[in-house]
């Protein structure tokens, strides 16, 4: 199963122990309306876990992703495992907006937060 989700906003931020990129879908007034965030972690044993958080809801693990491609404004996420937060899906496709400030975003994130998962695609 499959899901997809579209967004206007991307963003890329560092924390002490996260590595994250957020795509949110804003209304005319500014407020997030709809949001996905990855976040690559690293805990105090040097384990590095991916998690998803969508809407207040957060799932993920140290086998979560297992492969990520990119092609212009369209990133598809291979789950290991069928997401029981996500109805079951297996595929996560988001789109976003194709402006200079989201592709900025993503180019200096997405090989941190996904690593080796990131496993082909075209910018």
């Amino acid at each position: 199963m499959l899901a997809s989700r579209q967004y206007d906003t991307v963003a890329f931020d560092v924390r002490d122990n996260a590595t994250m990129l957020f795509f949110a879908k804003t209304t005319d007034e500014g407020d997030i309306s709809d949001y996905l965030l990855l976040m690559r972690t690293v805990d105090e044993e040097l384990e590095e876990s991916i998690y998803i958080e969508i809407n207040e809801e957060q799932f993920g693990g140290h086998n979560l992703i297992r492969e990520a491609t990119m092609t212009g404004n369209v990133l598809t996420l291979r789950l290991f495992d069928p997401a029981e937060e996500l109805d079951g899906i297996i595929d996560i496709v988001l789109t976003w907006l194709d402006t200079p400030e989201n592709l900025e975003s993503i180019e200096a994130g997405s090989f941190r937060v996904f690593g080796d998962t990131l496993v082909g695609g075209n910018a």
